[in-house]
């Protein structure tokens, strides 16, 4: 049910605008590197790479090294190390952009992702494929990613620099992510959550706005 007070709606990336499959990133290091996908799993989690990455404590030199280091694969192209990085974004539905573009006339858009510089590379490439739309940057008024800010959601002090950052009132902002901890970590603050939840989109939770 559309609250009336909401004024600025901030949206998470993965699974909210762009389709994603984090599994399917294990699996292709795994496929890479001979190993078996569990294994990679709890390499990947044991030496926390991601985390790295993403909260800009490691760049991408340092973390495709990183990744070779872990793999024991020296020989392993920055290419594929992306490749197989980037594999869990999925597409990006067009229709889904379109709904931002509405929505834009009547709120303040704003994007909060927890990702790395490699991703948002690829994802602008998908997002200017499927719709013409150059850069994430054209279609919010901020984009607030983890690895800029150092910070990573649930952490409720990412969402207290967006708050700050963009002069926002809590119980004026709708905040939308699929993950259930990153929603619990916004709705601590006051602000106005809603969880996305497959096979339901942002079209159907966002219709009252839209309107």
């Amino acid at each position: 049910m559309k609250n009336d007070q909401i004024k600025n709606i901030i949206f998470d990336l993965g699974d909210v605008i762009l389709n994603i499959d984090v599994p399917i990133a294990s699996k292709s290091f795994a496929d890479l590197s001979g190993r078996e996908q569990a294994e990679i799993l709890t390499i990947f989690k044991e030496s926390e790479i991601f985390r790295q990455f993403e909260t800009g404590t490691m760049d991408e030199p340092s973390f495709r090294n990183y990744v070779r280091e872990i793999l024991k694969f020296p020989d392993l192209s920055d290419e594929a190390i992306d490749t197989a990085w980037n594999s869990l974004l999925l597409d990006l539905p067009p229709e889904r952009v379109e709904l931002l573009k509405k929505l834009a006339t009547k709120y303040r858009l704003f994007l909060l992702s927890n990702t790395s510089s490699i991703h948002i590379t690829q994802v602008n490439k998908i997002l200017k494929a499927s719709t013409g739309v150059e850069r994430l940057e054209d279609l919010f008024e901020i984009v607030f990613l983890s690895y800029e800010m150092g910070l990573m959601k649930p952490d409720t002090r990412i969402y207290q620099q967006v708050l700050d950052k963009a002069g926002l009132k809590a119980e004026e902002t709708l905040f939308l992510d699929d993950n259930a901890d990153n929603i619990r970590g916004a709705a601590q603050l006051g602000i106005e959550t809603i969880h996305v939840q497959k096979p339901v989109t942002i079209l159907e939770y966002l219709q009252d706005y839209a309107v």
